[in-house]
């Protein structure tokens, strides 16, 4: 079974918006990034359970905490630094979240010792809390390019990983190579695509993520988190500095995230994947 969690916040920065997406989606997890523009990181206890109520009385659960952490520079105050690791931790608890969603440490390329170290205290620290620390490739972090992923996997003990295939085609990554070697050392994946001579996103199997080759790889039970990255969004700015070269227009962010589903769903149906609802989850059976 194939089960579709999403960005919700690409479809609108509004909590109301993010659910009636997913339900207008048939998409029944969510992986948390931002909501009312405000970072997860930023939020606090109090609004986080408040948002935990609005997203079970609608029947969706949060799939992943969309975590902005390990991006900051290696040069951080790590101490400190620990306060926010920690928060981001109990608010995974507060949603019923297993997985945390991070990265590997800008400006860190001649200093791995120090990113051994600092992701190895954050999976301790998550453990603490009974949640999983899920690395994304991601570009100018250390671990961006296939051979600094392998060291990661190889070093850092009980870190889990994200695979983002239009991130890999970013740093100069094929799609087949890096299925290959991370496939089946994959936590869940990522649904983001791109033209690699371009740079333009698109939606999936629009470019050169090999999408299709990644679900017909799939027999187990796994989880596919759309990223879109279709239309400019409201926390796209805090989330990432660089241009977002697009290739498709939209009239509006709920457009563009339903287009981004039915694209997802087409390779799903051409792959003799039909929708199931199961004790109130969505899912796709084969």
């Amino acid at each position: 079974m194939i089960f579709l969690s999403a960005f919700a916040d690409e479809a609108g920065s509004k909590l109301s918006e993010q659910i009636e997406a997913l339900k207008r989606n048939k998409i029944s997890y969510l992986e948390l990034r931002s909501v009312g523009d405000v970072n997860v990181k930023d939020l606090t206890e109090e609004q986080a359970i408040e948002i935990r109520k609005q997203l079970d009385d609608n029947g969706i659960k949060v799939w992943s905490i969309g975590s902005p952490l390990g991006k900051v520079d290696i040069d951080c105050d790590f101490n400190e630094y620990q306060k926010t690791i920690e928060h981001v931790c109990k608010l995974a608890n507060i949603f019923g979240a297993k997985k945390i969603r991070s990265f590997s440490f800008f400006k860190a390329y001649d200093n791995y010792d120090t990113v051994k170290k600092y992701l190895s205290k954050m999976v301790e620290i998550a453990n603490s809390y009974g949640v999983k620390i899920c690395h994304e490739n991601e570009k100018d972090v250390y671990g961006d390019t296939k051979e600094r992923v392998l060291e990661l996997m190889n070093d850092v003990k009980g870190l889990e990983f994200v695979y983002d295939p239009a991130n890999y085609l970013q740093v100069g990554e094929t799609a087949e190579d890096t299925l290959n070697l991370f496939f089946d050392k994959t936590s869940y994946f990522h649904i983001k695509d791109v033209i690699k001579a371009t740079g333009e996103l698109v939606p999936a199997g629009h470019g050169d993520g090999n999408i299709d080759g990644l679900i017909k790889r799939i027999e187990k039970d796994t989880v596919l988190t759309l990223e879109p990255h279709l239309k400019v969004f409201g926390a796209y700015a805090s989330i990432d500095n660089t241009e977002m070269k697009l290739k498709f227009n939209f009239s509006s962010n709920a457009e563009s995230f339903d287009f981004a589903v039915s694209e997802l769903e087409k390779i799903l149906k051409n792959n003799s994947y039909e929708l199931t609802l199961v004790d109130g989850v969505y899912g796709w059976n084969k």
